[in-house]
């Protein structure tokens, strides 16, 4: 069975594949189905976001579809850059303008004070009646430059210790505590249950 991911985030779509590896699916990105399409996000939550991306994108290619809406929230920032994670140094900015511009706005917040989350929300769209959803997440701080070379997005300043960023994990280990694989795992046994009653 076909399982389109409704992302053309390169990183994104690497860690669903490794993730659904083993379910038996076709895993393909929504370029790759055909939708190229632009979605307007304009929800003010993740979990309205992800609904927002997987309905356009079944409405368009009727077959099953992930879509996830995640960000980065900072307890100090009153929970931003929150569903604006992806363009809040503006539309057209890098991983490392994101990143550069946290760290410019948190550079007087104190080591107590720079507690943070990923969150990740995940809408799976079997049909036009049946849809689920389940979020994510996993805790840290900011630091104060940018750690280690991995992983996309904020990772580089989302310390999950003193000596480890989201950047400087490898891909087993993020894939096991990232926000992302925490909702997919309590995805799991819904993928499973669906694609047995599709055989």
């Amino acid at each position: 069975m076909q399982l389109i991911i409704a992302s053309n985030n390169k990183g994104k779509i690497r860690e669903f594949k490794e993730l659904l590896d083993g379910f038996g699916f076709d895993v393909i990105s929504m370029r790759e189905a055909g939708f190229t399409d632009e979605i307007v996000e304009d929800g003010d939550t993740f979990e309205r976001n992800a609904q927002i991306k997987a309905q356009a994108v079944f409405a368009a290619t009727k077959s099953p579809v992930i879509a996830d809406d995640s960000g980065l929230e900072i307890e100090s920032l009153n929970g931003a850059p929150g569903v604006y994670s992806a363009r809040y140094a503006g539309e057209n900015a890098t991983d490392k303008d994101r990143c550069d511009k946290v760290l410019r706005e948190m550079e007087n917040v104190p080591d107590g004070e720079r507690g943070a989350r990923f969150v990740c929300s995940i809408c799976l769209k079997f049909s036009e009646d049946e849809e689920y959803h389940v979020n994510g997440t996993v805790s840290g701080f900011i630091g104060r430059e940018p750690v280690g070379n991995g992983g996309f997005g904020y990772d580089p300043i989302f310390m999950l210790n003193d000596n480890e960023s989201m950047a400087t994990i490898g891909e087993d280990e993020k894939n096991r505590i990232s926000h992302r694989a925490r909702a997919l795992e309590k995805l799991k046994d819904t993928i499973k249950e669906r694609f047995n009653d599709n055989k």
